[in-house]
């Protein structure tokens, strides 16, 4: 952890940090940082085929959202070191951002917590290489790139959404297994994935989604019942690029998912210019959202920062353009109304940071717990792309709830046992070992939902007990077991499957497990 306040961050340009309002009423309180060289838990020590170690804890600021509890965030890295060229696992992490009174200032002081593995429905792995897609590109694909996340209103299940896709999938919490795909329009889609990035442009493919500008932004209603995608920018159809693929287009489309019935709705998003991208959204409330955009410059890029904005947008009055198969390069097309949208916060101007100190790549943002005083806190997350010399920065700020009227809270639901609300917990979970196959030591990690008596045992094919791991009374929230090959003697077990089996108040969960010599 590597807290930074506003009185000892950045010392070489500290005149500059002092809190600058964005508005009357949105402060910058400071910023924090996650070292580049930490690693995660998880337990791949295997170095990964660019040379990183395979348990790096980097590109987390891709996507961030609130647990609804204490200070605990769930973000997710997106495709891993090498840029999709590495057999990276995907995987979801735990973090406590504390923001604390320090003086007459904040600190900012974000943990690295718990790390959990994203797999299918079979219990495989995905994986951020991006030669593991299917070839109809359809959700059986292996290969993960998320960049949004959000908690679901039950609090036992989490949203991400795939760049790779698009597709937009649901997560167990506790076991990061995936539960459902959400269906996407076809128009997001392209018809020919490729590994390379530059194979899935024209004239491979001329409509769908731009390689590697997907869909960045995904945002849940307050009451749950709707996610929101956004892409970073345009379509192939929508006038998306000119004849040398550079980039040239405004015309984004917003889509609108409708969980119960599987329904989507579409709106037009217009960028501000073609040299940045949307890259993350957030509800305010049923029909309002707050919007970043950002260029491509900043901290390591050879350029300076020069474009960092969050715009508040209503899709109110917005016409629905489902039926509207392509859109203009730059021009509204007639009868089309776009979201509406307005500046919120210039983040470069609030947190005085000199451009070429910032960091490039802000791509996640999410609504904190308000502050003692009643402020509410606006974090917002940078994707460091792995590098070795770039941290992992979270900006926070305050506004009076004056400055964001008809905010309305997601409303997520606590787990609740005697002491109170605990960290969000599936019910009765058991995930997959990490790391797997298992050759040596492993950990599992499990969920209780409440209070009771629990069994974790391992179990050979024939059905046989080999070991005990744990058999008492328990309170609800997770826990982690370990287990290092042996059986109850001591021996080493012989190579092949084994299954894991957690037993809880009449219930059983298994997950099968390949052990290796």
């Amino acid at each position: 952890m590597r807290p930074l306040s506003r009185r000892t961050a950045f010392a070489c340009f500290a005149s500059l940090l002092t809190a600058a309002p964005a508005r009357a009423a949105i402060t910058y309180l400071g910023a924090g940082t996650i070292p580049a060289n930490t690693t995660d838990d998880t337990g791949l020590l295997a170095t990964l085929e660019d040379g990183s170690p395979g348990n790096l804890a980097g590109g987390m600021g891709s996507a961030i959202a609130y647990s609804g509890v204490g200070d605990l965030y769930y973000m997710a890295p997106d495709r891993g070191p090498g840029d999709g060229s590495t057999t990276w696992l995907d995987r979801m992490y735990k973090v406590t951002i504390a923001i604390t009174p320090s003086g007459p200032g904040f600190t900012i002081a974000p943990a690295l917590g718990h790390a959990t593995l994203f797999n299918n429905e079979s219990g495989a792995y995905f994986v951020g290489n991006s030669s593991a897609f299917d070839p109809t590109d359809s959700p059986a694909s292996m290969r993960l790139d998320p960049e949004g996340l959000r908690v679901g209103n039950t609090g036992t299940t989490v949203f991400i959404s795939d760049e790779f896709g698009p597709f937009v999938y649901e997560f167990d919490l506790g076991s990061a297994r995936r539960l459902r795909s959400i269906t996407v329009p076809p128009k997001f889609l392209i018809a020919n994935p490729n590994a390379q990035t530059s194979a899935e442009l024209p004239p491979n493919n001329t409509s769908g989604r731009q390689a590697n500008r997907s869909m960045e932004g995904l945002a849940i209603s307050p009451d749950g019942s709707k996610l929101y995608g956004l892409v970073q920018s345009p379509l192939l159809q929508d006038g998306a690029l000119n004849g040398s693929n550079n980039r040239v287009g405004t015309n984004c489309r917003l889509l609108e998912m409708d969980l119960s019935t599987g329904g989507t709705r579409e709106f037009l998003y217009k960028l501000s210019n073609a040299s940045v991208g949307a890259t993350e959204i957030l509800a305010i409330n049923d029909h309002e959202f707050l919007v970043l955009e950002r260029d491509g410059r900043g901290l390591n890029s050879g350029n300076s920062a020069q474009f960092k904005k969050i715009f508040r947008i209503d899709i109110a009055a917005a016409t629905d353009i489902s039926g509207v198969a392509s859109l203009p390069t730059t021009s509204t097309p007639a009868g089309v109304t776009p979201v509406s949208k307005v500046l919120f916060l210039d983040v470069l101007v609030a947190t005085g940071i000199p451009g070429s100190q910032f960091p490039e790549k802000l791509e996640g943002m999410t609504f904190g717990p308000d502050l003692a005083d009643g402020r509410r806190v606006l974090v917002v997350s940078a994707d460091n792309d792995f590098r070795s010399n770039i941290d992992s920065w979270f900006l926070a700020f305050a506004f009076d709830p004056a400055d964001l009227p008809g905010y309305v809270p997601q409303t997520i639901a606590p787990v609740v046992d005697a002491a109170g609300p605990t960290t969000r917990t599936a019910d009765h979970a058991l995930a997959m070992p990490a790391p797997h196959p298992v050759r040596g030591a492993t950990r599992f990690d499990y969920a209780l939902a409440r209070d009771g008596h629990v069994k974790v045992a391992i179990y050979d094919t024939r059905g046989r007990c080999v070991r005990r791991l744990l058999d008492r009374a328990q309170k609800a929230g997770a826990g982690s077991l370990s287990w290092d090959g042996r059986d109850d003697a001591g021996q080493d077990l012989p190579k092949g499957t084994y299954f894991a089996r957690l037993h809880a108040h009449g219930t059983h969960r298994n997950v099968k497990i390949i052990l290796l010599e």
